[in-house]
């Protein structure tokens, strides 16, 4: 195993690392809308959060030498439903190769959060 760190993505918030190396896998953790540059959520709407949340997997992803093509699976996560729709459209322009996914509601998520994704990618 493998350890995966960038500067271009936010600090894990906790005892946990931004991405695991396993073989030919990269599994992330979830990654929230943090704008590294800030160090906290800036953008107010599920979509902006969307995007920064897409900025900082492809950061993580880009340290493995990897990219948002080659992710097999993601598992997102939504504290409200109701922006399903918005979240789906952002969703769809970074993730262009379809892969599997779920997505799920969550009581709270961390920092106040609208939404976060985990992914799986292959290398």
């Amino acid at each position: 195993m493998e350890t995966i760190h960038s500067d271009h993505a936010p600090a894990a918030l906790g005892p946990y690392s931004q991405a695991m190396r396993v073989g030919n896998l990269i599994y992330t953790s979830g990654q929230i809308g943090i704008d590294p540059v800030v160090g906290k959520i800036t953008a107010t709407t599920v979509e902006g959060q969307a995007a920064q949340v897409c900025a900082n997997l492809r950061a993580v992803l880009a340290a493995a030498g990897t990219d948002l093509t080659r992710v097999v699976k993601t598992t997102c996560f939504l504290a409200d439903m109701g922006d399903f729709a918005a979240f789906n459209e952002v969703y769809a322009r970074h993730f262009t190769g379809k892969p599997a996914r779920s997505c799920v509601a969550a009581k709270a998520l961390p920092a106040g959060a609208l939404c976060e994704i985990e992914v799986i990618a292959e290398v």
